[in-house]
């Protein structure tokens, strides 16, 4: 086996890119959407290109693969005779356009634009399949490690599945090394690597305080309507700064970045004049503490709504779990407040959706810094730093107690003006190449390190 140089996988990389890129090009125009509703044919037929792209790449085993839900591709090559293997994860699937309105172009129809490439998937999460298949291309009939690519199909709808999936093949997906590229950079030119990643608790409360709908005029001003009572029971949920005010949630400390404050108002789409919430350091709120957010309210809408009190209202929040605590304990602490906290006598009633844990991983050991080494050098001697993800990837802990040995690396396409899961979602051109790069390097990397072991 011929061992490549780091200018040769370089050229290799830049070889490769123009059907690299017409390839994550023929799968944005896929619409592979594993949420309900959706028509989920087109999550098939992604996976199945997903699948062919893994075949041509070198890949000798390669089937779909599922537990119910949507379909995953596992691929595997055998590592040569003392070389450790690495699994490579990223996901074909895509998050719903939203409002069409708003994007700029068709969100299926890729199109480039001042070095970005613009489309639903571009970035979360083709690029990632893109990364793992171009490093795969660069090293041919040369690759120094042995691969499982495990491709999810539906990360944007859960990974509903995905826990089953791992366990089920658990003895054929077990690495040395777990490459998660589901993530991004600290910005254009400056890579990263993911080191923290808050959890998640998902679910809904519902306050009732009538029967059935009655007068508001007889009525009104001794019985509490329901939305009034719902909105006093939200409020309560934060303290008149904005930060987090439900007892016993853990805080920690986050990584010595400084996140200057008029790019982050750029990047969040804020309008002039609206307020930062909380207090403390910016990356400690979008990183290492909770968040609580209110995502939707089930009740009456304004138009056609009849002078009556409401009966009851619902409300589904959102808590994003700082490192270091438990989402089933989040879940009991917030039951117990909205209990204690409901105004005026109100039935509440609170049901779950979704439990994700948070997750730290300890970035030291040979394999990251083979990984420090491989991304300083494919972003021309820039380091990366670490950094946190106030996102939540919930199956990085099923991984980390699965395969507790294993070195975990979250590495990803995205930077700041990405926009995932938004309108006009795009993919940085000249970053995106680094990425291929730095994965060839770090394969190469990972394989001398098994060397010296």
């Amino acid at each position: 086996m011929t061992v490549l140089t780091e200018e040769e996988l370089r050229a290799a990389i830049r070889r490769e890119m123009p059907g690299v890129r017409a390839d994550l090009e023929r799968l944005v125009r896929i619409p592979g959407i594993a949420f309900t509703g959706f028509d989920h044919s087109h999550v098939e037929r992604s996976a199945e290109a997903v699948a062919e792209l893994l075949r041509g790449a070198g890949i000798p085993d390669v089937r779909l693969v599922r537990k119910g839900g949507q379909p995953a591709v596992l691929g595997r090559r055998p590592a040569p005779p003392g070389a450790p293997t690495v699994l490579l994860y990223a996901h074909h699937d895509v998050q719903p356009v939203g409002d069409r309105s708003q994007w700029l172009s068709d969100p299926f129809e890729p199109e480039e634009r001042d070095g970005r490439l613009y489309g639903r998937g571009t970035a979360d999460d083709k690029a990632g399949v893109m990364a793992h298949i171009a490093a795969l291309r660069a090293f041919g009939d040369d690759l120094p490690v042995g691969v499982v690519l495990f491709i999810e199909g539906e990360e944007e709808f859960g990974s509903e599945s995905l826990e089953d999936l791992l366990r089920e093949h658990r003895d054929e997906i077990a690495s040395d090394v777990i490459v998660i590229a589901d993530s991004g950079n600290w910005d254009v030119g400056q890579p990263a690597l993911t080191t923290g990643l808050r959890g998640i608790v998902n679910g809904f409360f519902e306050v009732r305080v009538l029967e059935q709908a009655v007068h508001s005029g007889m009525f009104g001003g001794a019985v509490p309507d329901a939305l009034i009572t719902l909105s006093r029971l939200i409020s309560t949920l934060h303290d008149d700064a904005g930060d987090v005010a439900v007892e016993g949630l853990i805080s920690t400390q986050s990584a010595p970045l400084d996140y200057p404050e008029d790019r982050f108002r750029e990047e969040a789409g804020m309008i002039d004049g609206v307020q930062f919430i909380g207090s403390g350091r910016l990356v400690e709120r979008l990183w290492t503490r909770p968040a609580i957010s209110i995502l939707g309210i089930d009740a009456p809408a304004t138009e056609g709504a009849p002078n009556a009190l409401i009966p009851v209202a619902k409300a589904k929040f959102s808590v994003r779990i700082a490192p270091g605590d438990s989402a089933q304990r989040v879940y009991d602490t917030m039951v117990a407040h909205l209990e204690r906290h409901v105004p005026w006598g109100a039935k509440v009633t609170v049901t779950l959706e979704q439990l994700g844990e948070p997750c730290v991983i300890d970035a030291t050991g040979p394999v990251y810094e083979a990984a420090r080494q491989a991304f300083t050098e494919a972003w021309d001697g820039v380091s990366p730093v670490d950094m946190g993800v106030g996102g939540s990837i919930p199956f990085i802990a099923t991984f980390q107690e699965m395969f507790p040995k294993a070195a975990i690396l979250v590495t990803g396409v995205e930077d700041p003006s990405t926009r995932a899961h938004g309108p006009n979602e795009s993919l940085h051109l000249g970053e995106f190449e680094r990425v291929c790069i730095a994965e060839a390097l770090l394969l190469a990397k990972v394989a001398k390190v098994a060397d010296t072991a």
